[in-house]
Order: C-alpha cells, then sequence, then structure tokens
C-alpha cells in the first residue's frame, strides 16, 4: 500500500506540473524545452510526496495541496540541474539520462534551473485550501530552505570543501543545507498548509531533520555500494572529487549505524500520531534499504 499510494501522488505531481507549465508564460522555446526536460524527466518526486504526506498526519489532506507539491519539485530540479554543471559536481548523467547542460548548453541549462527556481514561487501564489497566512508562511519556508540558510550556503561548503578533509560538524552543517533544508521545508510546508498545530509541527519537524539525515547517510553509502544502473547516475563520483563523506570520515559500517539511528529517532518523533503518519513511517525505513 506504501509503494502504490507513493506511485500513484507522483502521478499527480506528474501531471500536475505539465499543467504548470502549460499556463506559464516562456519567451523562448528553447528554455521552454530545457525547463521541461529535467523537470518531467520521472524521479522519485519524493519532496513533493512527503509534503502531501506530512498534511495528510496532520488530517488527512495531502491531495489538495498539491499545488505547492508540485513547486517543491520545481526547487529541487532547479537544484540538481546546477548541482550538475561543470562549475559544480561536473556529471554527465542524471536519472539515466545526459545533465541538462550536456543538451542545452552550460547557460541555458544556468537558466533553466533560475526560471524553475522563480517559477516555482508563482506556483505557490495558486495554492488553494488554504490561509493567505499559511501560503505566506510556506513562502518565508521555501525561500529559506532555498536560499544562503540552505540549499545555497550548503553547496558552498561542498564546493569549499572538496579535496580537503573536514570535520563531521561541517558535513552536518554542509548536508543539513544542501540536501535536508528543502526536505525539513517540504515536509514543514505540508504541515503549515494542513494547519497543523505546534505540537504537531515540531514533531514533523524533528521527522524531517532525521529524515534528511538518513536520506544523506543513505545516499553516501549508495555511492560507494551501489549499482550505476540503478541510480541513474555514476557511483564513486566523491571519491574522484576527494570529498568527505559519512563513510570516509568513519567506515560503512558504522555509516550504515548511523543511518539506521536517524531513522529510529524519525520514527519516533511521529509517536503523537497515530495511523494517519504511517505512510512517513515506512518512508524513512524504506531509506535505508533502498538501492536508488
Amino acid at each position: 500500500m506504501f509503494k502504490e499510494l507513493w506511485e500513484f501522488r507522483a502521478g499527480l505531481v506528474e501531471k500536475n506540473l505539465q499543467l504548470e507549465l502549460a499556463q506559464t508564460q516562456i519567451l523562448d522555446e528553447n528554455l521552454a524545452r530545457a525547463m521541461e526536460y529535467s523537470l518531467l524527466s520521472g524521479g522519485k518526486k519524493l519532496r513533493p510526496v512527503l509534503l502531501m504526506a506530512a498534511a495528510d498526519a496532520v488530517n488527512g489532506t495531502g491531495e489538495n495541496f498539491l499545488t505547492t507539491a508540485s513547486a517543491v519539485e520545481m526547487i529541487h530540479t532547479y537544484s540538481l540541474i546546477h548541482d550538475d554543471l561543470p562549475a559544480m559536481d561536473n556529471d554527465d548523467y542524471r536519472r539515466g539520462k545526459l545533465t541538462n547542460h550536456k543538451v542545452f548548453g552550460e547557460a541555458m541549462a544556468i537558466l533553466a534551473g533560475d526560471a524553475l527556481l522563480t517559477l516555482a514561487f508563482e506556483v505557490v501564489t495558486r495554492q488553494k485550501n488554504t490561509s493567505y497566512a499559511a501560503i505566506l508562511s510556506v513562502i518565508r519556508e521555501l525561500s529559506t530552505a532555498a536560499g544562503a540558510g540552505g540549499m545555497v550556503g550548503g553547496q558552498a561548503i561542498d564546493l569549499e570543501s572538496e579535496g580537503k578533509t573536514i570535520d563531521m560538524a561541517t558535513l552536518r552543517k554542509m548536508h543539513m543545507g544542501k540536501t535536508g533544508a528543502l526536505f525539513r521545508a517540504a515536509i514543514r510546508s505540508g504541515a503549515i498548509l494542513a494547519s497543523a498545530n505546534r505540537f504537531q509541527l515540531a514533531a514533523l519537524t524533528s521527522y524531517a531533520e532525521n529524515f534528511g539525515l538518513a536520506f544523506q547517510i543513505t545516499d553516501d553509502i549508495l555511492d560507494v555500494t551501489g549499482d550505476e544502473k540503478n541510480l541513474g547516475k555514476p557511483v564513486g563520483s566523491d571519491a574522484r572529487n576527494k570529498k568527505s563523506t559519512y563513510v570516509t570520515l568513519t567506515s560503512l559500517e558504522a555509516a550504515k549505524k548511523l543511518a539506521g539511528d536517524a531513522v529510529n529517532d524519525a520514527v519516533d518523533a511521529l509517536k503523537i500520531f497515530g495511523d494517519e503518519a504511517e505512510f512517513l513511517r515506512e518512508m524513512v525505513k524504506y531509506l535505508v534499504e533502498r538501492d536508488k
């Protein structure tokens, strides 16, 4: 049931992304193709699905917030386009396809990422089934997560850390920004849109932070042990770029234990909820078992 609901909602997001692009004025056809190429390239749609699951945990209305869930996927896609650029991680493949800059050129890829990031905030303003105050709060959550205090700041630490051995505190700060911030914002946004009380919001925030940690540790593990075909991107990129990871700073076995501890903490954070949060429990457990 868990996987079926995930796939169903991922399909809803994919269809809604097509609708959002169709109603957006894009002056240049090549830019439109570049945006669509990465935005509609499949993927797990993990962050938007988590947003809807957080709303479910509060009052069971996750699909009412498909609009904002789609905006979160736009922000995530922008980050992937920019992360893959030669000046960043310099990757050739993403989700089993050539990266955006390999198809459309570096300059157009940068513009496609910029366009998706800014479009996301326009899309949030289209959200119905909630209050204007909630929409404003969500815009604050997403802009903070996407900016210097989140994804951009984390990427800056990542760039400055290449070829260096950094300590665990720096690694944690980097990934709390680069990876964890959008998970946190997506889950908190779903809760806010669904009118969560302060106890529910605090519990879901704790869940989100541990979810992001478990996700990143598992990602580091898969970069060592994963299969390139399953992952849809090259493995061993961390070693090639001489990056510190949870594996290199500890060991493979220690990293697996850290991931398991984060999963347990995430599940424990949901103890105030009943069956309405079961999807979230299953999702974080799935993280450490995934192979892609």
